[in-house]
């Protein structure tokens, strides 16, 4: 497909996030990692902690009052930002990773019979496999086993349905939406097809919330699991979002506490600023500026780009980076390339990745990019890069 990559929209873009524009010589490129905020969230949280900082559900005043009405519109709001029902459920969480946690230990663990079976992705995010992995040690100490079969992938990396090991006793599957090393979509819309009508799937969609537009009901999971720092928000804050369609309804087991009300109110002006810029819009420039970094390291025989092989141009038929290059340079380890890059102000990961048991085993640079990247960033990644092919 061809990709048009817009010039001067991100550079007013840009303009809203005040640590970008304190730091003119710098690229940041590591928004998989976590997201820069703009100027509109900084000032929703300032303006909640200087105005009617109360905790919630747990006074009769205004503030209190305010604050329980606050966290409940944010909650509805989740569900419209994934165009879900409104019979499902939102509960705040630490991030992905205490999201999935939490769907497996005070979920799954009550689901699953001795002898069933579930499916999960051995080479995607840790995130999304030492969870499942618990939930069974856990069953197994109490006299109930339950096989784990591995998510089976293609020569792309992507989910060969296919292959999926679907028998009568699989009760549960769990997925990636956006890939955190290669960037590809997971084309998870096919897993409902394959599964057949009632298993449960859950989605890890730290890559893809605040990146591109999701649709719950159409993807038809029933668990979608997000941080808010990928997508503009605070760190400290999350949401488990659950169809409860399949399965017991979803509640997270024990007393919750106090919530992270800052972090909350963050996340509901992280939304609203992402509406009102347009995922569509944002999905389509951070596609194409990995369109663009894909074609120029294609063109350096130094490097190897890890991921489809069929993605490497920006003219090609397959385009399923979402913002996410990760390469190697052949004879330069990945950490001195990490080092050397950021002398020159270009911010990038630079390690393992977190990667699941069955991922990369070798460390490899993760350039991943947002709204507020530019054109000119990521040509100026490839000069330097270029320097020492």
């Amino acid at each position: 497909m061809t990709l048009t990559l817009e010039t001067s929209w991100p550079v007013g873009v840009r303009s809203q996030f005040p640590l970008l524009m304190a730091n003119p010589g710098v690229a940041y490129l590591d928004s998989a990692a976590t997201s820069q905020k703009p100027q509109v969230v900084l000032d929703a949280v300032m303006s909640y902690l200087t105005s009617e900082n109360a905790n919630a559900a747990r006074g009769t005043y205004p503030w209190a009052n305010r604050t329980t009405a606050r966290i409940e519109d944010t909650r509805d709001r989740v569900r419209r930002f994934l165009h879900a029902g409104d019979r499902s459920g939102v509960h705040f969480v630490d991030g992905t990773t205490a999201g999935l946690r939490t769907v497996a230990l005070d979920w799954l663990v009550s689901f699953l019979s001795d002898g069933d079976e579930i499916i999960v992705p051995f080479a995607d995010h840790s995130a999304n496999l030492v969870p499942w992995l618990d939930a069974v040690a856990l069953l197994e100490r109490q006299g109930v086993r339950v096989t784990v079969r591995p998510m089976p992938y293609d020569a792309a990396h992507d989910y060969d349905v296919a292959r999926l090991p679907i028998g009568p006793r699989t009760r549960f599957i769990a997925a990636t939406h956006v890939h955190h090393v290669y960037g590809n979509d997971m084309n998870v819309h096919r897993l409902r097809a394959a599964a057949g009508p009632d298993i449960p799937i859950c989605l890890d969609a730290a890559q893809s919330f605040g990146h591109m537009p999701i649709s719950a009901d159409a993807l038809d999971v029933d668990f979608i699991v997000f941080s808010g720092h990928k997508a503009m928000a605070l760190p400290g804050i999350g949401a488990v979002w659950a169809a409860n369609k399949r399965g017991p309804v979803f509640q997270p087991a024990g007393w919750s506490g106090s919530p992270n009300t800052a972090g909350i109110v963050s996340l509901a002006a992280a939304m609203d600023w992402l509406s009102s810029v347009g995922l569509p819009r944002i999905s389509a420039h951070i596609v194409a500026l990995g369109g663009r970094l894909t074609a120029g390291l294609s063109a350096l025989h130094s490097y190897e780009v890890l991921g489809c092989q069929d993605s490497l141009a920006a003219g090609s038929a397959v385009q399923r980076r979402h913002g996410i290059v990760t390469f190697r340079h052949r004879e330069i380890g990945s950490n001195d390339l990490g080092f050397i890059l950021a002398s020159d102000g270009l911010l990038v990961r630079a390690d393992g990745h977190c990667q699941g048991t069955e991922g990369e085993k070798t460390s490899s640079v993760r350039v991943s990019l947002h709204v507020y990247n530019t054109a000119e960033e990521v040509d100026r990644l490839l000069s330097v890069l270029s320097a020492l092919d």
